[in-house]
């Protein structure tokens, strides 16, 4: 079996799990509940668990709306809060469309291992623009994936292991039972954060609530 036959397998089963979590998601209500909680596979930043203020974002690789966010305020963000142990930035995956991309970017992420994960995810996030301008999202992935260390082969077994592909199945579940239907979707501390403007959470959203936060006793 080539190593596109190999990709696309993984690709289809991706697919179906896309099309079972989006029929969940109807069902799901609007509600928070759990989305500030801890969770299995959480990846993050900052501040040790159990800091005073816990900022959590659901996003996806293949989103343009958290590419946009991450070009444009992640910088600032993480300089006044990550960087300065203030919070605990948590990252969780919820893969939109392409699905298929999204699931391999993420296992791909986590394969390269902690100490590399962000770097792959702001690595695709930042690439979106070459998929639309119709370089084949494969090709992007391995790119990043060989810039984390990881060998073709690597990653070829990565994104074929089934256990890889059921937990992120199980985070993705998670992500739409806490309520969460969008990305991206940012908590602080629990509490979801509504932006009451067009250009969805900015800098100045986020530091309302979080500065707040660290203001209490």
């Amino acid at each position: 079996m080539s190593a596109q036959t190999k990709y696309a397998a993984m690709s289809r089963r991706a697919a179906m799990t896309a099309a079972a979590l989006a029929a969940m998601a109807t069902l799901a209500g609007c509600g928070g509940g759990g989305a500030g909680a801890a969770a299995e596979g959480d990846m993050a930043m900052g501040a040790a668990e159990g800091a005073k203020v816990t900022v959590v974002e659901y996003a996806s690789v293949t989103c343009p709306h958290c590419a946009a966010w991450q070009e444009t305020t992640w910088p600032a963000f993480k300089a006044a809060y990550v960087d300065t142990n203030k919070v605990r930035y948590v990252f969780r995956e919820l893969p939109t469309p392409p699905t298929n991309v999204a699931v391999a970017g993420f296992m791909i992420a986590r394969c390269a291992g902690e100490d590399k994960y962000f770097d792959v995810i702001h690595g695709i996030m930042a690439s979106q623009a070459e998929w639309r301008a119709g370089v084949n999202p494969r090709d992007t992935l391995f790119r990043i994936g060989n810039g984390a260390g990881l060998s073709n082969q690597q990653i070829e077994t990565c994104i074929k292991d089934p256990e890889n592909l059921k937990a992120a199945e199980e985070r993705s579940n998670a992500a739409v039972k806490a309520g969460v239907s969008g990305t991206p979707t940012f908590y602080v501390n629990g509490v979801a954060i509504v932006s009451p403007g067009a250009e969805g959470v900015t800098m100045a959203d986020l530091s309302r609530a979080i500065d707040a936060e660290l203001a209490k006793g």
